[in-house]
């Protein structure tokens, strides 16, 4: 299930805050009721969805783990203000989370906790453009299924560049119904069919025009990863490709950094899989993410570990 209502051990609360350029953005936290968090996650998520109901299931399994979950709706995302799913500037998104997070991380009670982002498909583009915008920041990040590999060809790329000049939010001609193949269960499906903070119609221009730059641009990128990272796929994606996250891991500078294939699986593999499957993924998260936050783990031997894990898998790329 994609929206599961919090309990007794979750604190749940959500704001609307005011953006730079006067917008109003939707914000949520869920937070552990009994106990002080070990560490902070910060939810980026996908294009055209939102973070209090798709993410509510991955936000409360975590808290259940005793961390402590943020979300924020990007502009013209979710319930926050601007014109449905229309994104004029990406960049504005990034200043918008990085605004947003930072301030959070900053108040009284958070510091000292590790910081993690949690990127879900185009969320996985925006916490890498985070890492980027603020390198020594973040701790790490889980990037599901993690949105770059949009490869069009110059053509296509110069038309619509053209296009989107002349009308920006015009709604592009409709591809496929990504719904039907981002989600197995099809009652998560239906979920998110019925959801009407998800947006369902084509892309705009300028949108689908700013979602190539930035895929453009990490591509050309990748070696300026340095964080901690887990990278999560599922190897039947036929949203975004596999095989860039393999890129990703082998480019990379990062010496800290995880690649998890998982056959069988699809895009949404945090609340879109069989239960069985979902539970193989958040083990995988919650392990890699207690790696990094247990006071006096011996960090330099789960280092090593990885170290070596990662050579054994580079070799079989």
């Amino acid at each position: 299930m994609a929206l599961v209502p919090p309990d007794e051990n979750v604190s749940y609360d959500e704001e609307f805050i005011k953006n730079s350029r006067g917008l109003k953005l939707f914000t949520c936290k869920w937070i552990p009721a009994k106990k002080d968090p070990k560490a902070l996650i910060f939810i980026c998520h996908g294009y055209a969805m939102e973070c209090s109901i798709t993410m509510s299931s991955t936000a409360i399994r975590l808290v259940k783990e005793g961390f402590a979950v943020y979300g924020i709706d990007y502009e013209s995302h979710g319930k926050s203000s601007g014109l449905e799913a229309y994104i004029q500037n990406f960049d504005d998104i990034i200043n918008d989370c990085s605004h947003h997070f930072t301030t959070i991380c900053e108040k009284e009670e958070n510091k000292g906790k590790k910081r993690f982002l949690l990127g879900e498909s185009m969320g996985g583009a925006v916490a890498l453009f985070l890492h980027k915008k603020m390198p020594d920041f973040w701790h790490g990040a889980i990037l599901a299924a993690p949105m770059y590999d949009i490869k069009p060809s110059p053509l296509v790329t110069y038309v619509l560049r053209g296009l989107c000049w002349l009308a920006p939010t015009s709604k592009a001609v409709v591809t496929k119904d990504i719904i039907e193949v981002a989600f197995k269960e099809p009652e998560i499906r239906e979920e998110v069919r019925k959801n009407p903070y998800c947006y369902k119609g084509p892309p705009r221009l300028k949108t689908s025009y700013e979602l190539l730059r930035v895929s453009l641009e990490i591509e050309n990128t990748l070696n300026e990863v340095k964080f901690p990272f887990l990278v999560l796929h599922g190897e039947e994606d036929k949203v975004t490709d596999p095989q860039a996250s393999k890129e990703l891991y082998n480019a990379a500078s990062s010496k800290d950094k995880t690649l998890k294939l998982y056959p069988g699986m699809w895009h949404g593999m945090l609340y879109g899989e069989p239960l069985e499957n979902i539970e193989i993924v958040f083990s995988d998260i919650i392990g890699w993410l207690d790696e990094r936050t247990c006071i006096g783990s011996p960090r330099s031997e789960i280092q090593r570990k990885h170290e070596t894990d990662n050579l054994l898998l580079n070799n079989k790329l």
